[in-house]
């Protein structure tokens, strides 16, 4: 007499375990259908290592010597390495994941000049671009060979050299000079100097190459610059100070974050007007934008939390069953997606750990310890 009952609980349960399992295979799809790829984060500390983080086991791996006065560090665009320098040591480091067992090690050391800052690679990935400040110098490395195969003057203090996206220019934020240097790609030459905002220290630059956008965070003002012509177009005046900005996929807005409005400014980058504002918090500090442009994160160093933000339509995301605000440590800092977008990664700064927060339900999942003031963060699937 009870067996429909029985078997209706029976088929219930294996309803909720299929469900479950699908839950599981979405959640974990790369260790669980490939047990070869491995999902990793590498996190810079104030002692001079990197710290490897197991994104699937969720838990620290493996720990590199890498040098001192950390800064810079990038993952390459196509290759299982992950680049950074040592402002102290004067050198550009490459980590290769797949040694020691996936916990990495460093298998190349390259001598720059005194002070390097900031590098980016070349659109087509077979360049390193970075600067030697103490020596104002423009350093062109070849990616393969792990040679440098191109050096140039810059202005003063050239702290970040950015390749545009055309692959034809690199530009060269010289700090001290207050300019933007304009360099040919090919050769490093010189092409033209733009004054812009004093003690400018980061550059923007449209997918078509033709604006680039520099910031000062020393200033409440942001310069426009004519690429194609080298000249200065206009300064936008700004609510405060800027900590980051973050150029929209589709290239048509510039959001720029500053902790002393206490919020984020969107800038037209067609009519070069500035838009609306929003409020985020005490301190926002550093932002990541999914790649369709309409999801932002923010961190706040003074509230200890990340905002999710619907960026298009300029809202603070609070809906029903998804968290709010987003605890991240003590000093949440630098923010990172992994690849497909499901993990919101940040480094918290005064905790010394790496937040791991599920996208989807904007929900803290844990805290790995990485070690001491950790400070910038990469990513790498491979």
């Amino acid at each position: 007499m009870n067996r429909p009952k029985n078997l209706r609980a029976y088929f219930l349960l294996a309803a909720l375990g299929i469900g479950g399992l699908v839950l599981l295979l979405r959640e974990h799809r790369p260790s669980f259908l490939r047990p070869d790829l491995h999902l990793l984060a590498y996190v810079s500390t104030a002692d001079g290592n990197v710290t490897v983080v197991d994104l699937v086991r969720l838990k620290a791996v493996g720990r590199i010597a890498v040098g001192p006065g950390l800064s810079g560090m990038r993952e390459h665009p196509t290759r299982p390495e992950i680049f950074g320098i040592s402002a102290a040591g004067g050198y550009v480091w490459i980590v290769d994941p797949r040694a020691n067992h996936t916990a990495g090690q460093v298998i190349a050391r390259i001598t720059i000049g005194p002070l390097p800052y900031a590098l980016d690679f070349s659109p087509d990935g077979n360049r390193v671009y970075t600067t030697a400040s103490g020596n104002n110098t423009l350093v062109a490395i070849d990616v393969k060979s792990r040679a440098v195969i191109g050096r140039a003057a810059t202005g003063r203090e050239p702290v970040l050299a950015r390749a545009t996206p055309d692959g034809k220019t690199v530009l060269v934020v010289n700090r001290r000079e207050g300019t933007l240097g304009i360099h040919d790609a090919a050769t490093l030459g010189l092409r033209g100097s733009v004054a812009v905002v004093p003690q400018p220290e980061d550059v923007a630059v449209l997918p078509d190459s033709s604006l680039a956008f520099v910031l000062s965070r020393s200033e409440r003002r942001m310069s426009v610059v004519d690429l194609r012509r080298g000249v200065l177009v206009t300064n936008l005046e700004l609510a405060g100070k800027p900590a980051d900005m973050l150029l929209k996929p589709d290239g048509g807005e510039l959001y720029v974050i500053s902790p002393e409005a206490h919020g984020l400014q969107a800038i037209n980058t067609w009519t070069y007007e500035v838009g609306d504002y929003m409020v985020l918090g005490s301190t926002p500090t550093r932002g990541v934008l999914s790649n369709d442009g309409s999801l932002m994160y923010v961190s706040d160093t003074a509230g200890d939390r990340v905002t999710p933000v619907d960026i298009l339509n300029r809202r603070i995301i609070r809906d029903p069953g998804k968290g709010f605000p987003v605890p991240a440590g003590d000093e949440p800092t630098a923010l990172r997606f992994d690849p497909n977008e499901n993990l919101l990664l940040v480094v918290s700064h005064g905790s010394g750990d790496l937040a791991v927060i599920r996208v989807r339900t904007n929900f803290l999942v844990t805290m790995i310890p990485v070690g001491d003031h950790p400070q910038e963060l990469a990513v790498k699937l491979f």
